[in-house]
């Protein structure tokens, strides 16, 4: 049996992107000598947008469970039997619909432990809504799905790491959201995955604040000196090495954020907007915090490119090669932690 890690991959709304870029990514046979990839959809859904890609020399091998997937073919479970009727560009209910069937279906199988990692593909955050599904997201749904108190939105890329005290939230809410306990468990969940999942052993964070000019000493906000502050004191009194608070624009300006392994911004665009203006391509969105594994690229479902084969799969690549590192690095660990010998031996090898 193959101990290769095994990524579930959900296919998002099928009137977007999502498959372009998965297709994309699995042309390339050398993903399989890292990873076996099992795409959780259907393969006619799958034919359609090769055929809109031109793409004729690809293929899935159709499997049941993950336990049955090829470790050296890109491999798809189908989860539904019907057919669907696909409108590509176009927010539908059907592309709601199959969006989470195909995302329930591979988080249940990660949960279970028959994947290693998810890498999900963009959703409609509107068409996916239903009784079963009423969260602002993937990052919601996913904590609930895992039962976790807490969890971290976190864009990653080679340049930089943002993570957000809120997120999916009205702007008009986000005041009343930042308080002192949810700055200091952000930056707690970023700690720990700073070291556990990028092996960072003592990272630095730099926390903005909330208002222009970080409240400018409190004449442009007071919640600098009333909540922001004293977490950073708190998380430090806690050994996390946090700085700040400090003003936005001039942090990315001056191109601060290279002095740290890591930002905690207020609120999702604050951290998201100059995130992706220097990932460009390149940024995957990582949760952090929970007890599984999963990415997904920093971009949405791409509804005026689809079927037009001009969609990157740099973002989609980039999230599932974040996901394999993030499984090694947390086998790795946990390998070490289990054998003291060993975990000696690499220590005094570093030496």
């Amino acid at each position: 049996m193959s101990d290769k890690i095994k990524i579930g991959i959900s296919i998002g709304d099928v009137n977007g992107i999502g498959l372009e870029v998965i297709i994309k990514t699995l042309m390339d046979s050398r993903i399989m000598d890292y990873c076996t990839p099992i795409v959780y959809g259907h393969t006619k859904v799958a034919s359609f947008h090769r055929k809109s890609l031109d793409v004729s020399d690809f293929s899935f091998n159709v499997i049941n469970s993950p336990e049955q997937a090829h470790d050296k073919r890109p491999n798809m479970i189908n989860c539904w039997e019907e057919d669907v009727r696909i409108e590509l560009g176009m927010a539908t209910e059907t592309g709601g619909k199959y969006a989470f069937i195909s995302l329930e279906r591979a988080l249940d199988d990660l949960i279970a432990g028959k994947t290693d990692a998810l890498v999900t593909a963009p959703i409609n955050k509107h068409n996916i809504q239903s009784d079963t599904f009423n969260f602002a997201g993937h990052t919601e749904y996913i904590q609930a799905k895992t039962n976790s108190p807490d969890s971290l939105m976190f864009l990653v890329s080679e340049d930089i790491r943002v993570g957000v005290v809120t997120g999916h939230v009205p702007v008009s809410e986000v005041p009343s959201k930042i308080t002192k306990e949810a700055i200091l468990s952000k930056l707690a969940l970023m700690s720990q995955s700073l070291k556990k999942d990028f092996w960072i052993q003592k990272p630095k964070i730099a926390v903005l604040g909330l208002n222009p000019h970080a409240g400018d000493a409190g004449l442009i906000g007071n919640e600098e000196l009333e909540t922001i502050v004293p977490a950073i004191e708190e998380a430090n009194a806690n050994g996390i090495f946090a700085f700040g608070p400090y003003a936005a624009d001039g942090f990315f300006a001056a191109h601060t954020y290279l002095k740290f392994d890591a930002v905690l911004a207020m609120y999702h665009d604050q951290g998201l907007i100059p995130f992706k203006q220097i990932a460009f391509h390149n940024g995957v969105n990582f949760t952090a915090g929970l007890p599984v594994v999963r990415t997904s690229p920093d971009h949405g479902t791409g509804y005026d490119i689809a079927g037009k084969n001009q969609a990157s799969a740099n973002s989609f690549r980039e999230a599932l090669f974040t996901a394999i590192n993030i499984v090694e690095r947390r086998r790795e660990s946990a390998e070490l932690s289990s054998n003291p010998l060993k975990l000696s031996k690499f220590s005094k090898d570093r030496d």
